[in-house]
């Protein structure tokens, strides 16, 4: 996970952000193969504005707090990572303060497995999703809830310009244990 010294964590709390997007390469993008809704939206500012890679654009809710982004998966996928792009200095009341990420089967029986706390951050703010057990690097989920609990300055609606969520990338040989990455070693890892 890339971290500069503007980024601190300590206590729930993150400050600052990243203004590059950098994710190790053992991670890839799951948001694509998941089916995204949002709580409330203004008017040509809702779910695709979170999605479309443009930091100019962003959703914007509309309506009572908790504001929520559901992220639902067809199949049960591990996710490690959630990543958001807010901006305190043009968004200001609007920027989230609290949020809390929820994973489960569905509706009916999501846990909540962090909740952090931004202080005014401008950037791309990474939220692992590992547990405090080195052996927890992942959540196994049908479904991840964001919710915005609370924005800066008592904000009743709330602005995020860019979510993304990243899991493992798969061996790409089953069964191997060993995570080759040259063509040369992938082709000569077998047996015929």
């Amino acid at each position: 996970m890339a971290t500069e010294s503007s980024e601190s964590e300590e206590e729930g709390k993150i400050t600052g952000g990243n203004q590059h997007l950098v994710v190790e390469d053992d991670l890839r993008e799951m948001g694509k193969k998941a089916a995204w809704t949002v709580s409330s939206c203004k008017t040509g500012n809702g779910v695709s504005s979170l999605r479309d890679d443009n930091l100019e654009t962003y959703w914007q809710s509309d309506g009572a707090q908790p504001h929520l982004v559901n992220i639902q998966f067809q199949k049960k996928v591990k996710l490690q990572l959630v990543v958001l792009y807010v901006d305190f200095k043009l968004d200001e009341s609007y920027t989230p303060s609290k949020i809390s990420i929820r994973a489960g089967d569905g509706f009916h029986n999501l846990k909540e497995i962090k909740t952090v706390e931004l202080v005014k951050p401008t950037g791309w703010v990474y939220l692992s999703l590992s547990g405090n057990d080195p052996r927890e690097t992942f959540v196994n989920t049908f479904m991840l809830q964001i919710a915005v609990l609370s924005n800066h300055l008592n904000g009743r609606d709330t602005h995020v310009r860019q979510i993304k969520v990243y899991g493992p990338r798969p061996n790409p040989i089953p069964h191997q244990p060993f995570q080759f990455t040259s063509r040369e070693f992938i082709t000569y890892s077998t047996v015929r």
